[in-house]
Order: C-alpha cells, then structure tokens, then sequence
C-alpha cells in the first residue's frame, strides 16, 4: 500500500497480550510445540483463509503448469498469471501493515516505501533483465495514472454513494494545496510536481533535437535526474516523518475518538516474526509469477491482437495496485478521506519518485539504457492527469459525482492507449523474439 497509518507502540504489548491470554486460557497445561503449531494455524487462517480475494490463489500454479504444457497460447499463460498475483499484491500491503505496527513510523515509512509497490517492482526488474525497457516505462506510468485516477477516483465514488446526503470534508490543508507549503497532501501533490518535472525534461529534450551528444546527452540526463529523484524522495520521506510529524496528529486523535470500539483494529493480528515471514513467502511467490508473466506479455498482445502499451499501462498496473484500490474505497466509505487520499496519492508518489528512479539506477547496473524518456503521448497524459487531480481536489471536498468524473477520465486514457501506436512496440517485439530464439538455442 502505498500509504497506511503506523500508530506507536505501547508499553502494554499486543504480543504480551495474546501471550498471556493463551497462558490463561490452556492454563500452562500445554507443551510449547503445541503452541507454535496453533500459531502458526491461527496465522494461515488470518493471512490466506480470512480473505475471500485469496480465491484466486490457485490460478498462479495453474499458469505455471501451462507454461509448460500449453506454450501455443501465451495469452492464458498472461491471464491466469496476472490473476494469481491479484490476491498476492494485497496480502503485500497487508502484511506490511502489520509489520508497520511494531516498527514505529519512521520505518514503517521506508516499509511502505520498498513493499508498498513491490509488484510493479518486481515485473520491472524482471522486464528490465530481460531487455524489455518500454514495458518497464509504460507499466511504471500506468501505476501512476491507475491511482491518480481510478484508485482516487473508485474513492470518491463509493464514500459519496455511501454519505450521499454530504460532502465529505478531508484534511482543511488540502485546499490550499495549490499555495501553502505545509500539510500532509500538499506536501505530496508539490512533491508530484516535481516528480512529473523530472520526466519531462529528457523528453523535451529528446523531441526538440538539442543534445550535445546524440541519445548519450539523454541518457546521462536521466541517470543524473534519477538520482536527485532519489534524494528528493529520501529528504520527502524525512520531511514527512521527523521534520513535519504534526499533520498525523490530529488524523490519529480523530480516527480514535471516532471509532470507541477500535481497540481491537489498533492491534496487529500477526506477531512481527509471523509478518516478517510472510512477506517473505508472498514476495518469492510475487517473484515467481512474475517471471512468467513477463515471458507472457509478447504472447498475450499476439493472441488478444491487443497493444503492448495498454497491457503495460492499464492491465499489470490494476494487479499491482489492488492493495492500494481496496485500502482507498475502504477508508472513503468510513468516511476517513485524509486516509484515502494518503493511499492513493501517496502511492503515486512512490512511484514517480522511488519506483521509477529506481528502475533507471537498476538498469544503469544491469547495462540497459534504461532513461527517463517515456514519449510524448506518455509523458503529456501524466501531466495532465496530474493538472486535473489537482484541481478536483483543490476544494477540500469529494462527492460520488467527483469520483465518477475521475473514473471516466481513467476510461478515457485506457481508451487512448488501446488505440495508440507506440513507435517502440515493433522493435520491442524484434528483441523478445530475438530472446526467446536464443533461449531456445
């Protein structure tokens, strides 16, 4: 997820409680073998049996073995994979929240920074290893428009839906946003600016033909753009966690004096080791998966005769943020709008100021010149969709028709893609097969 609460720990422990409580119940009459074994149960039971979503788990084994039994059709192959890692990327955010709980916020932060998109990390690695930069660019920039729009969007509509009579009111610094320097969301949407600004300039620069070196003076630019991106993304995270910290402040009181009854949703459901181990299990498993479907995606786009770029930018990114989608409508329809608006924006700026100057760093490492230059169609549809974000937030308030203003702007971008032509798809399709010739060699 991209942005969850961390309340501080204290001195009377969640795991001293439901320690104390076993003692109490077995009377110290049992062996502590036993009491591992029924952790361990009561743990599976609340990560994978308490979710209905984890339905789908089956689908990744099932991909798997039709990646070796049926290699005419990569389309299923794609289909089953990218359904089987649905159910794996919001167990990642949930297991990562409950890991958040007993570090503090200050790691907590740097957790949600590194899991909270992990899956779009993932693939990207996985594409960038295999020589496949534009879906890398085109998955990373979906991801973004994904929470901008219909994450934020699918928000706003169900909060109106489910307090019609109303607007709902967020955090009283969000509609200043556009002029104040302080406040959580503000912080975030000027911090998103900068983040479009980054990827602006290496296609203006590629697009006005002014390098001093042609294709090296855009690549160097990138490299050297991605790594003041970094460093903008670190002093944000430091900005946010120590320098600022009184904007969650008054978001915790009220969330606690709204809910009387949320001792129990306050504590971690999972001890830290358990979460710990978890997010390892899930993380292999994303791994995994993810490797078939990246060796899908060329098989897919053949067999549905649908372009690479809308796969890249609507269809993995939706998998990806299933975390960040349901935490947003979640929170939106408890009425706790500072919280969905976190989620979403929050994660976009992960995305834009982590996620993708990461993957340049990467592959910078691995030898592909991976860069900033995400095309001009790309690069236009991210800043305005960041334009338009702003402005229908700008008034501290949402409605249900707001949210379904944004959800039909995502339509209309999901459209534009479907039909356009990337002038990088035919040379992406020469390189994997290429690769898939010299695998089969």
């Amino acid at each position: 997820m991209g942005c969850c609460k961390v309340p501080a720990l204290n001195s009377n422990s969640p795991q001293a409680k439901a320690t104390s409580f076993m003692m109490e119940q077995q009377g110290g009459s049992f062996s502590p073998s036993f009491r591992d074994n029924n952790t361990l149960l009561q743990s599976f039971k609340i990560v994978i049996l308490s979710n209905k979503l984890n339905l789908l788990l089956p689908f990744g084994p099932l991909a798997i073995l039709l990646h070796y039994y049926l290699t005419d059709n990569k389309g299923w192959v794609f289909l089953l994979s990218l359904v089987g890692i649905t159910p794996l990327a919001e167990r990642l955010g949930y297991a990562t929240e409950q890991l958040a709980y007993y570090t503090g916020p200050t790691v907590g932060g740097l957790l949600n920074a590194t899991f909270g998109n992990v899956t779009e990390l993932i693939i990207s690695i996985f594409a960038l290893k295999n020589g496949m930069i534009r879906v890398v660019q085109l998955t990373l920039l979906g991801s973004i428009l994904s929470n901008m729009l219909l994450v934020l969007g699918c928000a706003f509509f169900c909060g109106g839906l489910v307090f019609s009579r109303k607007d709902q009111v967020f955090d009283k610094f969000l509609s200043l946003l556009l002029s104040v320097n302080t406040g959580e969301c503000g912080c975030e949407f000027r911090i998103g600016f900068d983040g479009c600004y980054g990827l602006l300039f290496p296609a203006v620069l590629h697009y006005t033909h002014s390098e001093i070196h042609a294709g090296s003076s855009e690549l160097a630019l990138s490299r050297f753009s991605s790594c003041i991106m970094l460093v903008a993304y670190a002093a944000y995270l430091f900005f946010q966690l120590k320098t600022q910290p009184s904007p969650y402040t008054p978001l915790t009181e009220d969330m606690n004096q709204s809910e009387e009854t949320s001792d129990d949703d306050e504590d971690p459901e999972i001890s830290k080791w358990e979460a710990i181990i978890w997010l390892s299990i899930l993380t292999a498993w994303v791994s995994l998966l993810s490797g078939y479907l990246v060796d899908a995606i060329e098989g897919a786009s053949v067999s549905w005769k649908i372009p690479i770029s809308f796969i890249s930018v609507i269809l993995l990114p939706i998998v990806g943020n299933a975390a960040e989608h349901a935490g947003a409508i979640m929170f939106a329809m408890k009425d706790k709008l500072d919280l969905s608006l976190g989620v979403a924006i929050g994660s976009s700026i992960q995305i834009s100021l982590f996620a993708v100057p990461f993957c340049v760093v990467i592959g910078w490492m691995m030898g592909a010149q991976m860069d900033l230059n995400f095309q001009l169609f790309e690069t236009a549809t991210l800043f305005i969709t960041v334009i338009v974000v702003a402005f229908f937030i700008q008034e501290g308030t949402s409605n249900y028709f707001k949210g379904l203003m944004l959800i039909l702007c995502y339509l209309i971008v999901a459209a534009s893609f479907f039909v356009h032509e990337d002038p990088h798809q035919g040379m992406l399709l020469f390189s994997m097969k290429n690769l898939l010739c010299n695998i089969d060699v």
